[in-house]
C-alpha cells in the first residue's frame, strides 16, 4: 500500500532530518536516523539513533510515544530495518506492532539486509507507505554513513585555516590564531560532528595538538584522534601510514582532516577529500606556509569544475566557505 502524499510531509520529514543531526559523529557504524511520530497534526513522540548506534530512532521514537503511536504516522529519514540483530530487533517490526497506520520515508536503506525489504514488510502488513520524500537533505545529512556504505570509505572533509594570501602559518610554524573565535568555535563544532579527527606528524610535533571539542556541553564528542605517520602513533592515538589507509579506519564513518600542508595534500592526490571547509582571515601573512603542498596537479585546466560551493557566511571577521568535491562515481 502506498500512501497519499500529504502536504506536510516535507515539514515533518524535515524535523526528523534536524533530530538525525543529533547523532551526527556518535552513531558508527550504524546511520544517524531521526523519527518523529505525526497523529492528529502534532508530534506525539520523537527519537534519533543514540550514540554506538542503538536504539535506533524508531525505537528511541515508539518508548517516547507509548500508546499514542497507534494509528500515528512515522517519518524516518531511513528505510526502517528489516534484520534483527544481537543488539535489537528490527525496526519494522516494532513500527508494525506497535500499530502505526502509515511510514513515510526519506531514503532506501542500502544495506543488502534491508534494502526496500523493510518497506515490502510494512506494506505487506497494511500499513501505508511513501518513500523519497525530502530525500536529498536526507542523504546531505547520512553523507558519512552512505559513504562507507556504497563507497567503502569514510566522508572525508578537508578543514583549512588561511590568511587572505593562501597561509597557514607563519614561515617559522606559528599559526595561533590566525582566525578569531567566532572560526574557532564553529571548528569546534565541526569536531563534535565526526568520528575520527586526523593530523601529519609535522603538525603533531609543531602544535601537540589536544584536537579535543572545547565548545560547552560537548567537551564527551571530541573524536578519536588519528596520526599520518610512517612510525607508531603516542598513547591515545592511532597510527595510518597513507591517505587510503583511512578507508579501512574501523567504526569511523566521518573523517575530519586538520593538515598541515602536507597531510591536505595526500588527501587530495588521494581523492579522498569530499567536503572541503575554508576559513578565511582577513590578514595578510606573505613569506608563510602555504596551505597545500603539491597535489599532482599537471594542467591548470585540470582544476576547475572540482569543487562546488555549498554555503558561504561570515562568522565575526572571518570568511567560512564550504565545498562538494564534484564526483563522477
Amino acid at each position: 500500500m502506498t500512501a497519499l502524499a500529504c502536504p506536510d510531509d516535507a515539514r515533518w520529514m524535515a524535523a526528523a532530518i534536524t533530530l538525525a543531526s543529533r547523532g551526527q559523529g556518535l552513531t558508527a557504524p550504524n546511520p544517524n536516523v531521526g523519527c518523529i511520530l505525526v497523529k492528529g497534526g502534532r508530534i506525539v513522540g520523537r527519537g534519533w539513533t543514540q550514540p554506538g548506534g542503538r536504539p535506533h530512532a524508531e525505537a528511541m521514537a515508539l518508548a517516547n510515544a507509548g500508546t499514542a503511536a497507534r494509528g500515528a504516522t512515522a517519518y524516518v529519514t531511513l528505510e526502517p530495518c528489516a534484520h534483527e540483530s544481537v543488539r535489537g530487533g528490527a525496526c519494522a517490526d516494532a513500527l508494525i506492532a506497535a500499530g502505526v497506520a502509515a511510514v513515510v520515508t526519506a531514503l532506501t536503506d542500502p544495506d543488502p539486509r534491508t534494502a526496500g525489504a523493510g518497506h515490502d514488510r510494512l506494506r505487506a502488513a497494511g500499513v501505508a507507505v511513501r518513500e523519497g520524500v525530502a530525500s536529498d537533505a536526507a542523504r546531505d545529512s547520512m553523507a558519512p554513513w552512505l559513504s562507507r556504505q556504497t563507497r567503502g570509505r569514510p566522508f572525508v572533509t578537508l578543514k583549512l585555516a588561511t590568511s587572505l594570501d593562501g597561509c597557514i602559518a607563519l614561515a617559522d610554524g606559528q599559526s595561533r590564531w590566525i582566525t578569531g573565535a567566532r572560526a574557532r568555535a564553529h571548528a569546534h563544532l565541526e569536531r563534535a560532528r565526526h568520528d575520527a579527527i586526523l593530523v601529519g606528524r609535522g603538525t603533531f610535533d609543531t602544535d601537540a595538538p589536544t584536537l579535543d571539542v572545547r565548545l560547552p556541553g560537548l567537551e564527551a564528542r571530541s573524536p578519536r584522534r588519528i596520526l599520518l605517520t610512517g612510525g607508531d602513533a603516542p598513547e591515545g592515538w592511532s597510527a595510518i601510514a597513507n591517505a587510503e589507509a583511512s578507508d579501512d579506519l574501523p567504526s569511523v564513518n566521518a573523517l575530519l582532516v586538520e593538515g598541515g600542508a602536507k597531510t591536505a595534500a595526500a588527501f587530495l592526490r588521494a581523492g579522498r577529500v569530499d567536503r572541503l571547509i575554508l576559513y578565511r582571515a582577513p590578514i595578510l601573512i606573505g613569506a608563510g606556509r602555504g596551505a597545500l603542498g603539491d597535489i599532482a596537479l599537471a594542467d591548470l585546466g585540470d582544476a576547475h569544475g572540482r569543487w562546488r560551493l555549498r554555503d558561504s557566511r561570515t562568522l565575526g571577521s572571518d570568511r567560512l566557505e564550504v565545498y562538494d568535491a564534484v564526483r563522477k562515481d
